[in-house]
């Protein structure tokens, strides 16, 4: 039998996304559907999903999902979450059994608000003080894992195919906005569940379907800003990379996916003396920022769904629309199984980003 490693699928990989743009929720089971549909393009070592607007109830609280390899571990994560949050619940996060997954870790989900003593002794603002506990429980606690921290939002990833993985965390009980899902057929890094997509911090997810062959350059541009890369997928880059540019340099969402997948020198030099500038100016300020590498990316975000693909486009992504929902996936027939008749449907193009904005405030979204 082949193990991992000893064959490469380059197509490999299934991602998918939908977003309702005024805010009306969407059944999980829709999500799980897509990505079911896509079920030959993973080999059952991670699948995952993230969903917006799960959480009404605690919407002003960080959501924070946790992996426990065992008791010291989960002993040691939440003494420091409980004095670094005002936690207002702990709770394990429902799952059901499903044959496929198992030898998994304890899961627990935590409902807090930063705490604003130790915050402002810190000096830090809320949002880099909330990931700056990420990154110290992700590095410092052997055995706990925070694997998403946004608020009204959750990312849940398992190792098993992505519609188990649905169904292991019963998401056909979740109403979101926006989803996104992954399914994982991984071959340069392991299987395991933290390696498993969405990758996130704060409000930011990530799906990938690709290779990063500038992981080490952009790893090293990054770390630089405090980010610790750990988790042995080049997936996880992207996702600090997002954060960094989104919420330190605070660009436009289009800008930022500009700088990830600027075009090569040459095609600068031909381009108008507008662009020709904004591009030179892009890749000359952020050059470590720069991903190269065959991929498709979906970001989730509390503003909107951002798709885009490398600039010779050597991974396939599939958009639509109908009325107010947008729809993203890997082949056009994932779309096509829960949305037989849109609108519109196009394939993204290479460096060409898509963003689909929420056209509300987060905190105005129908409970």
């Amino acid at each position: 039998m082949l193990k991992e490693g000893q064959v490469r699928i380059p197509s490999g990989c299934a991602i998918a996304a939908i977003i309702d743009r005024k805010g009306n929720k969407i059944n999980g089971s829709e999500i799980i559907k897509s990505i079911a549909l896509m079920h030959d393009r993973s080999n059952g070592l991670g699948g995952g999903f993230a969903a917006y607007g799960i959480y009404p109830e605690h919407k002003e609280d960080y959501a924070i999902h946790v992996f426990y390899d065992n008791a010291d571990a989960k002993k040691q994560c939440e003494d420091f979450l409980f004095k670094h949050f005002n936690i207002d619940v702990a709770e394990r996060i429902p799952t059901r059994k499903v044959q496929s997954i198992e030898n998994g870790p304890d899961i627990w989900r935590y409902f807090g608000r930063a705490n604003r003593v130790r915050m402002k002794n810190a000096r830090l603002d809320e949002l880099e003080y909330v990931a700056q506990c990420v990154t110290n429980v992700n590095n410092s606690i052997d055995g706990a894992y925070i694997f998403s921290s946004g608020k009204n939002m959750g990312c849940f990833k398992a190792v098993g195919y992505p519609e188990d993985v649905g169904e292991f965390y019963m998401l056909d009980q979740y109403d979101a906005y926006l989803w996104t899902a992954h399914g994982r057929f991984p071959t340069n890094t392991p299987g395991w569940w933290g390696g498993s997509h969405p990758f996130n911090i704060l409000d930011w997810s990530i799906v990938h379907n690709g290779e990063i062959s500038s992981y080490d350059t952009n790893r090293r541009y990054i770390e630089q800003f405090g980010y610790i890369c750990t988790m042995q997928t080049d997936t996880e880059v992207i996702t600090y990379l997002f954060d960094h540019l989104l919420r330190h340099h605070k660009l436009p969402m289009e800008v930022a996916a500009d700088v990830l997948t600027a075009p090569e020198w040459d095609e600068i030099d031909r381009m108008d003396a507008d662009k020709k500038e904004y591009f030179t100016n892009l890749r000359a300020i952020y050059s470590g920022a720069l991903v190269n590498g065959p991929f498709s990316v979906i970001l989730g975000s509390n503003k909107g769904l951002l798709a885009i693909n490398d600039r010779l486009k050597l991974r396939s992504l599939t958009a639509a629309t109908k009325g107010d929902r947008a729809y993203f996936a890997s082949e056009e027939s994932a779309i096509r199984i829960i949305c037989p008749d849109p609108d519109k449907v196009w394939s993204v193009s290479g460096a060409e980003p898509v963003f689909i904005p929420l056209e509300i405030e987060e905190e105005e979204v129908d409970d």
